[in-house]
């Protein structure tokens, strides 16, 4: 069996070299079917991360992938671990991840929480949970505070003039007056159950994260917070003069420097 898991993950490991991803896959499906699932695990547990990733971003959600079926969740965060490598514009990296990710955390109703363990054991596993959410920061954080994914709102509040950047300025001024984000959190109860949420997607990774990882939860919402911080300061920042557009000016004291 050594000897044929070798030759299979060699075979794969060249098809994918080639770009043949699709006939890559063909490939370890034709093992599963000959050898059984067993054998396709074994497989998978050998394949380096980077060629197991390969195989997944060509995951369509139309049909189902027997090795998004198979992958082990520890091989499965490995890989996904390398997705920002490939350099893609967020507007493609974010939903291609979420799309990965979602085809094997809700494969079966226990998958969510084995990768999520995972993750929260990864030291980047913040950060990659974190671009997961990236289109959903407002309802992860209305979680966080209020138990449910849309704040209620306070007409009169509402239509007060109030900064665009800012979210919640009275839970961020209880926070400023010494409450630690955990112990908000911690007072507020989620009212939603899990069956409500159930989308196989971003909402009930959410309500897994916030009722199974409490502190990985709120590692994300301090991580959340900071990139919306990071944000607001950006969006201050006068943008520099430049000859060129696009290319920006430097100062004469970083002229010199970089002759």
């Amino acid at each position: 069996m050594f000897f044929m898991t070798q030759l299979v993950i060699k075979q794969t490991q060249a098809l994918i070299l080639a770009g043949e991803i699709s006939e890559a896959e063909a490939n370890l499906v034709v093992l599963a079917e000959k050898e059984g699932d067993h054998a396709l695990v074994e497989v998978l547990d050998e394949m380096a991360p980077k060629d197991v990733l390969a195989v997944m971003r060509e995951f369509d959600a139309s049909k189902e992938s027997i090795v998004n079926m198979l992958v082990s969740p520890e091989q499965f965060v490995q890989a996904i671990m390398l997705e920002r490598q490939y350099g893609e514009p967020i507007e493609k990296y974010v939903p291609r991840l979420r799309n990965t990710m979602n085809a094997v955390m809700h494969r079966t109703p226990g998958a969510c929480s084995e990768v999520l363990d995972c993750l929260a054991e990864h030291d980047e596993g913040v950060r990659l949970l974190a671009d997961y959410f990236i289109d959903h920061y407002d309802s992860l954080q209305a979680l966080a505070y209020h138990g449910v994914f849309e704040a209620e709102v306070d007409l009169e509040k509402a239509f007060a003039p109030k900064s665009a950047i800012t979210w919640d300025s009275e839970r961020v001024d209880e926070l400023d007056q010494g409450l630690e984000i955990g112990d908000a959190i911690e007072m507020v109860r989620v009212r939603m159950s899990r069956s409500e949420v159930a989308d196989s997607d971003w909402m009930e990774t959410a309500w897994v994260l916030r009722h199974e990882f409490s502190d990985t939860f709120e590692l994300l919402i301090i991580e959340i917070q900071d990139r919306l911080h990071r944000a607001a300061e950006a969006a201050r920042m006068p943008v520099a003069e430049s000859s060129e557009p696009g290319v920006p000016r430097l100062e004469d004291e970083d002229e010199e420097s970089a002759i």
